[in-house]
């Protein structure tokens, strides 16, 4: 059985990097006799010679440098390895779970995710997308480290920073409604009408109305994604948040309900998390880098108003 050791394989690099085994030997810190009987040692062990000693300077035989790629990637391997153990001495978590809300743009949450994470390559995101009082449930329960979501600010279970706003528009599409759209629509017009309405993803959910036409007709949905595409195609009405409608407001594929009885509503997005469970290191780190992009202009009361009315969002 072979037995060669990541010291011989290191060595065999760094000779074939530096040119020369006094070169390598000064990037191991160890003495070029050493460097020479590891590489030496590797030889006999593969019955392959990998370096041509024969010039000025040591190079790569063929075999060596077929060799040599294979070593580069179990060295590479051992790096993360040896990383990634010392990530779990420090108690750094292996896994979090983070929440995104169905109302919470997703550009600049990945973004600022991206930022962070591409520093703590060693810990795995799972990410997963849930609607309405989903992301609160899956918090309380103890699914998720954190969530990115409407929440309420004076929940004392909760820390909360708050990241940024969107907005939800009441739209529907051109020749959707039988009648003509003015500032006096009210939800006695719409009753007749399908308003489409998103699905509580919540195991425990209880019934929430807001947005709602009482007595009128409905479809649900999953996700967004659905409902705008129902909205698009002329087979129903909803509220939807503007980062997922602007171009179609704009270029006419969809118009604007708004109006005296139907207003478009502000939402602020907090990233949350539970005050009394223990976080790890990188959960405690990712809120404080979360905490450098706080939205200064949302305040508590703001927040607390627009909370009460987008937790329950149709």
């Amino acid at each position: 059985m072979i037995r060669f050791t990541l010291h011989e394989l290191a060595c065999l690099d760094a000779v074939a990097t530096q040119g020369s085994f006094l070169a390598a030997g000064e990037k191991l810190h160890r003495s070029h006799p050493s460097v020479h009987a590891a590489v030496k040692g590797l030889e006999a062990q593969l019955g392959i010679a990998l370096l041509d000693r024969s010039g000025y300077r040591v190079s790569l035989t063929a075999e060596g440098r077929a060799i040599l790629a294979r070593v580069r990637g179990l060295l590479a391997e051992a790096h993360a390895l040896e990383s990634f153990a010392a990530r779990l001495a420090r108690g750094d978590e292996s896994d979090l779970h983070a929440v995104i809300g169905a109302v919470c743009p997703p550009a600049p949450v990945m973004a600022l995710l991206k930022a962070f994470f591409d520093g703590c390559p060693q810990t795995r995101l799972h990410l997963h997308f849930e609607a309405l009082s989903g992301p609160h449930e899956r918090l309380l329960d103890e699914d998720a480290d954190l969530i990115f979501h409407t929440v309420d600010t004076s929940d004392l279970r909760l820390d909360t920073i708050a990241l940024f706003e969107t907005e939800l528009v009441p739209v529907a599409a051109p020749g959707f409604l039988p009648f003509e759209i003015t500032p006096e629509l009210s939800p006695l017009d719409l009753r007749e009408q399908v308003q489409c309405v998103l699905r509580d993803s919540a195991r425990k959910a209880v019934r929430r109305d807001h947005f709602i036409v009482e007595g009128g007709r409905s479809w649900t949905v999953a996700d967004q994604t659905m409902k705008k595409e129902l909205i698009l195609g002329g087979l129903a009405w909803g509220h939807m948040p503007m980062f997922m409608i602007e171009q179609e407001l704009a270029s006419g594929r969809l118009l604007s309900l708004e109006g005296r009885h139907y207003r478009r509503s502000g939402v602020a997005i907090c990233a949350a998390r539970l005050r009394q469970r223990p976080q790890g290191p990188v959960a405690n780190r990712l809120w404080q880098f979360l905490g450098q992009h706080r939205r200064p202009s949302l305040d508590d009361d703001a927040l607390d108003q627009r909370a009460a009315k987008a937790c329950s969002v149709a």
